[in-house]
């Protein structure tokens, strides 16, 4: 595919993403109240986009996963989404988040979308997290990285150790804006390394994975843990 066709089919689904995100996603108070508080509190406004938070909500129902490790909190806005997806039913979300500030923010969040007393939010590294939970022998049938870029590799093999059998791990911002297909783009921070990842992902032994171009791109990996 030449550099000028790629740009183009890049440029047709951003337009696509908006158009998505207008037509199947319809206004919700709420998750615009928690971007707005995001705003407000100083971060970065990153968070996932509606159409790829709905993506997590109907993942996780269709699952029927109640036992969810998310990898980056932020201010809660994919946590509500993922947690949407118990419908209204027994589940828990435990929410990794480096910064304390930014998981309280996650969790006042959490607690005024009425799951409160579903999510528990463990701050610092997220690698020293993961590594108590598996001291604990915690085990998950659901997860949601969208975290440091450089640490995806380690996450997703922490993901896999911590699965139970058909766990799903859903990871955001794996198109780097675009940038892993359009050669001529201007490079992210981590778009080399986001191309390594993908092939990574793409060729795991134990993953059966597709990669969605919704939002920032989102692959999504069914774990096998049989030999």
């Amino acid at each position: 595919m030449s550099r000028v066709l790629v740009r183009k089919v890049m440029k047709q689904m951003k337009q696509i993403n908006r158009y998505i995100d207008s037509v199947f996603c319809s206004e919700d108070a709420l998750l615009a109240e928690v971007l707005l508080s995001i705003t407000e509190n100083g971060m970065r406004s990153i968070s996932v986009s509606p159409a790829s938070g709905k993506l997590l909500s109907m993942l996780v129902s269709i699952s029927g996963a109640k036992n969810i490790l998310e990898i980056g909190a932020l201010g809660g806005y994919s946590g509500i989404c993922l947690a949407r997806g118990f419908g209204g039913g027994e589940g828990h979300l435990t929410s990794l988040e480096l910064e304390e500030q930014y998981a309280k923010l996650a969790h006042s969040n959490l607690a005024k979308a009425g799951f409160g007393e579903q999510v528990t939010y463990l701050t610092g590294p997220a690698l020293q997290s993961i590594e108590k939970l598996s001291e604990e022998n915690k085990k998950f049938d659901f997860f949601f990285i969208d975290a440091d870029k450089e640490n995806y590799e380690n996450y997703l093999e922490a993901c896999v150790n911590l699965a139970e059998e058909g766990a799903l791990i859903v990871i955001d911002n794996v198109l780097a804006g675009g940038s892993v297909a359009d050669l001529d783009a201007a490079p992210k921070r981590y778009t080399d390394f986001m191309k390594k990842f993908n092939e990574t992902v793409a060729n795991h032994p134990q993953l059966e994975s597709v990669l969605m171009p919704i939002g920032d791109g989102m692959t999504i990996s069914r774990v096998s843990i049989t030999e």
